[in-house]
């Protein structure tokens, strides 16, 4: 088996690797490795937008402020400055890559969310994610110096030990990953890689993320040695479609921004009000999130009721055209009754610490998007600074690599994958039980509303199920399946550990054991 050698390595085909490849391959070739499709990711799924203070009547400390509020303080200012400064050269790059936002009277039509004081939002309809994803393909694919290989599942990173001269050293060379056509595990070894690989949402039994967000990137670095933080800052969407033939469609958190009411669905109650009433349904998601929650248990409901169905009917297709169109094939017309909601896991704050460079712990390494823990999100992420985050960070990474491209040396030789003591599995069935068991505990007894209790009983199934993955993995040929299963598990872990060690409730970590808020806010770092 022959190693493949790159100038770039970039696992991960949404906006934070696409944006990353397209700013090196103006001198540099770069490989993107994509698990499934190059349109998997988070990416193309996300509805909302993406906010920039374009509007003269709104400023950065307003964007800043907003941004610090919905992060409970855990913030790092200086990426939170570093963000939003060049959130407008961002979308200008978006628009000269020929991505359609919406416009009223020529200029960039904005609307608004939770959390934010201003209208800052641009978007594409209610389906920004999915044009954003496609003007980043086609100018990738129409790049001569950019090689798009989908259907690869990385393995792990390649650090010194698996060098032909073992080494020690924590140095990344890039990474195997699985041919998931071939069934073979190929080297790609590179001077520079970059982790964009997504967030870890399927960790949990109800979350909007795509069926691949299983933590690859956060498993793969921590195991390569990286340092990871805020694990247990895991964000619930308030408003995910209840429907038992449709999992993880998300209804965008635009329809509050536009008017809509969150309602008992036996009462009519706009319950908001007891929850916060100031700002009622436009309040961070993590306090929508948990009234959902405290309404659903509280009154032993299935879901809540989400209603702009007061709003003009015209207003209401023409702002939310792809989730009308959805709902009327479920039989729900959203202009003339309430959508049946729930809450669902939806982002990951945490994950691989980074620096204003998207440098990781480990030389050659740099990581951008849901991956990481930049310091913008802190314990809440604010909605539509995601999208921001990967376009800011994956420039940031590229920029980086280039400025430091003659200090980069070549990689050494690196030994192939050996698969001369497994065999292939017998037993399939035991990794579809142990990933059902995973997703149910996590959201037992991990999900919006936590105790110690309920973490230590997350803790105990965990250091169980992580002999037997062991034991799987050291008999049997890798498949995306196990690959999968494996990194589940170790992101579990991840985010227990962080849980357990942060003795208070802060933005999305509420544990009833702790209600009270530090006067500092502190970082949860986990070391190797």
């Amino acid at each position: 088996m022959t190693t493949q050698s790159h100038d770039v390595l970039i696992i991960g085909s949404g906006a934070a690797g696409l944006t990353a490849a397209l700013a090196l391959a103006e001198t540099k070739k770069v490989l993107v490795l994509a698990k499934g499709s190059l349109t998997g990711g988070s990416t193309a799924w996300a509805q909302g937008g993406i906010a920039a203070v374009l509007d003269a009547g709104d400023t950065f400390e307003n964007h800043i402020r907003d941004t610090m509020i919905a992060g409970a303080g855990l913030n790092r200012r200086e990426t939170v400055e570093f963000v939003i400064e060049n959130a407008p050269a961002s979308i200008e790059r978006l628009i000269e890559l020929g991505v359609p936002f919406n416009r009223e009277s020529g200029d960039l039509h904005l609307t608004r969310e939770g959390g934010h004081s201003h209208r800052r939002i641009v978007h594409v309809n209610d389906a920004t994610g999915w044009a954003v994803q496609e003007a980043l393909l086609n100018a990738a694919q129409a790049n001569p110096n950019i090689t798009l290989l989908p259907g690869r599942s990385c393995v792990d990173l390649i650090t010194g030990r698996h060098g032909e001269k073992f080494s020690g050293e924590g140095r990344v060379w890039g990474a195997y990953a699985l041919n998931e056509e071939t069934g073979e595990v190929e080297t790609h070894t590179a001077k520079a890689t970059i982790m964009a690989a997504g967030g870890a949402g399927r960790v949990y039994l109800f979350s909007t993320a795509p069926r691949g967000a299983t933590g690859d990137g956060i498993a793969m670095a921590w195991r390569a040695g990286c340092r990871v933080s805020n694990m247990e800052m895991m964000q619930f969407h308030p408003t995910c479609l209840y429907n038992l033939e449709v999992k993880n469609f998300l209804i965008t958190e635009a329809v509050r921004g536009e008017g809509g009411h969150l309602l008992h669905p036996e009462t009519g109650h706009r319950y908001m009000v007891d929850y916060d009433k100031e700002r009622m349904e436009l309040a961070p998601r993590d306090i929508v999130a948990r009234a959902n929650d405290d309404q659903i248990k509280r009154y032993g409901l299935d879901y809540v009721h989400l209603d702009i169905s007061h709003q003009p009917p015209e207003f209401v297709k023409e702002h939310f055209p792809t989730i009308h169109e959805k709902l009327m094939g479920l039989g729900i017309d959203m202009t003339k009754q309430p959508i049946p909601v729930v809450p669902a896991q939806h982002y990951t704050c945490g994950g691989i610490l980074i620096g204003l460079d998207a440098r990781t712990d480990l030389p050659g390494l740099w990581a951008a998007g849901e991956c990481t823990e930049s310091g913008l999100h802190g314990a809440n992420r604010l909605a539509s600074n995601s999208l921001l985050e990967c376009f800011v960070f994956g420039e940031a990474a590229a920029k980086d690599i280039l400025e430091n491209w003659d200090d980069l040396s070549d990689p050494p030789a690196i030994k192939d994958w050996d698969e001369s003591r497994v065999t292939d599995s017998d037993e399939e069935v035991v990794i579809k039980q142990n990933w059902t068991e995973i997703r149910r505990f996590m959201w037992n007894y991990v999900g919006i509303v936590r105790t110690t209790k309920r973490l230590e009983r997350a803790a105990h199934r965990i250091k169980l199920l992580r002999e037997e993955v062991d034991d799987y993995y050291g008999h049997f040929r890798v498949t995306t399946d196990l690959i999968e299963l494996r990194n589940l598990l170790q992101s579990a872990e991840l985010i227990v550990k962080s849980a357990l060690a942060r003795h208070e409730s802060r933005g999305l970590h509420y544990t009833l054991d702790y209600p009270e808020t530090d006067s500092e806010a502190r970082d949860t770092v986990l070391v190797p």
